[in-house]
């Protein structure tokens, strides 16, 4: 099993920047994959960005990408989404996911493990 608790959302004006976190506990030395999914209000939930978890490489959705970055430490056994340049189309309820394949890693129900969301609210 994994667990996955994410922290750092918060209110902030359009421009802004946050941080995200996810620590990561459980058997995580078979993990694949970790992404960020977003649900806004009365939308599905989104992709946003990814990241393997051991090689590192990293995928983003047009919408986020030049603006979001997501990294890891796998020492520490964290995941990071640096969130610079928010609009208020940003606003939503961010998930830290994780899932042993890669299969179609832009696509929620491909991961299996979720932590329990952080809400992030961007005013204009």
């Amino acid at each position: 099993q994994v667990q996955l608790i994410e922290s750092g959302g918060e209110l902030v004006q359009a421009g802004g920047s946050l941080r995200l976190s996810c620590v990561v506990s459980g058997r995580t030395s078979s993990l694949y994959v970790m992404g960020w999914f977003r649900q806004a209000p009365g939308k599905e939930r989104e992709f946003a960005a990814a990241i393997n978890w051991s090689a590192g490489s990293t995928y983003y959705a047009d919408s986020v990408k030049g603006r979001f970055v997501i990294s890891r430490d796998n020492a520490k056994n964290m995941v990071y989404l640096q969130m610079d340049n928010l609009k208020p189309e940003d606003t939503a309820v961010y998930y830290c996911a994780a899932d042993r394949t890669g299969w179609n890693i832009r696509r929620a129900n491909e991961y299996a493990y979720w932590g329990q969301g952080t809400q992030v609210t961007v005013s204009s």
